[in-house]
């Protein structure tokens, strides 16, 4: 019964007065359970609001390691700040024909991540000679950052200057110039495909041009986000000359399945550690190898931000 309906029963103001407080205590209750009700359904939206924010900010594992491939060259260039050194030790093995190499290259930003330069120092011993290769002085342009449906692309051209001592079959006694063109891209949160195309061009060697193509393609699947592992391939066809500056041709195909793994240290110093068994599988090629690899990476300067844009 509302109260119109009483006034019309000519109920005393009094009782109308105590109807309406107890009417009014009647529904505190009901009002008073309901905040709690409404404070733990808006805890639960907050939490899930911050649980799928977290899940969609977070990297995926493909991310965790990325620059640190062995034959393959990726597409990624040193962020601002950050330096990477690099050693490579492939070891490979032919009857009458086995071969080690020791390489050091230093990887340095140029300002930003757009421009990168690196240098690369390669000692080789074989059965019979041993020495200092050619080194290269490389030049990397960032030309494509990676997007949701864009690989990312940095061309690199190489100076080859003649360090390597010639007789010894450790260079070509001339300048020689080198292209490659590598792209990379994350396919799923946990594999990454790498793929180069590149050549080189010695001008006037014993009176020849000499040049050389390479091709390479790997997948890359993240186990975790500092556990990969790993599967490269690479193709080379390559000439020389002889001791009649005849002019030669070789070609060499390698599959390589390897694992590396990433150590993240205090002061943003990262570590990874890597090896894996090339096999050979054209006559050229060798039969079998090992290669170990090791980088360190870290900042060389402090609160460094990136200017490239994407």
């Amino acid at each position: 019964m509302n109260e119109d309906a009483l006034s019309r029963l000519s109920i005393p103001a009094s009782e109308l007065i105590r109807f309406r407080e107890l009417k009014f205590l009647h529904c505190e209750p009901r009002f008073a359970r309901s905040r709690p009700c409404r404070s733990a359904i808006f805890l639960l939206v907050t939490c899930a609001l911050s649980l799928v924010t977290e899940l969609v900010a977070a990297e995926p594992p493909a991310k965790g390691i990325q620059d640190n491939s062995f034959f393959v060259e990726e597409a990624y260039n040193q962020e601002p700040g950050v330096v990477q050194h690099i050693i490579n030790v492939p070891a490979f093995f032919a009857p009458g024909d086995n071969e080690v190499s020791f390489s050091f290259t230093q990887e340095w930003p140029i300002f930003s991540q757009l421009h990168q330069f690196s240098y690369t120092i390669l000692y080789t011993a074989t059965e019979h000679e041993r020495g200092f290769e050619d080194v290269r002085l490389n030049y990397r342009l960032q030309a494509l950052t990676e997007g949701e449906h864009r690989p990312a692309f940095a061309p690199r051209f190489s100076l080859v200057t003649p360090a390597g001592d010639a007789s010894k079959g450790f260079g070509h006694d001339r300048l020689g110039y080198e292209i490659n063109l590598p792209f990379s891209k994350v396919v799923s949160d946990r594999v990454t495909v790498h793929f180069n195309a590149g050549g080189s061009f010695f001008p006037d060697v014993k009176g020849r041009d000499v040049w050389n193509y390479n091709f390479g393609a790997s997948a890359i699947y993240a186990v975790t986000e500092t556990f990969n592992l790993m599967l490269e391939s690479v193709a080379g066809w390559e000439q020389d000359l002889d001791p009649g500056s005849n002019l030669n041709q070789a070609e060499s195909v390698l599959i390589s399945p390897g694992a590396r793994y990433a150590f993240n240290l205090p002061g943003d110093l990262q570590i990874v550690a890597g090896a894996a068994v090339p096999v050979g599988l054209t006559s050229d090629s060798p039969e079998w190898g090992l290669f170990f690899y090791l980088s360190f990476e870290h900042l060389f300067v402090r609160n460094a931000h990136s200017v490239l844009k994407p």
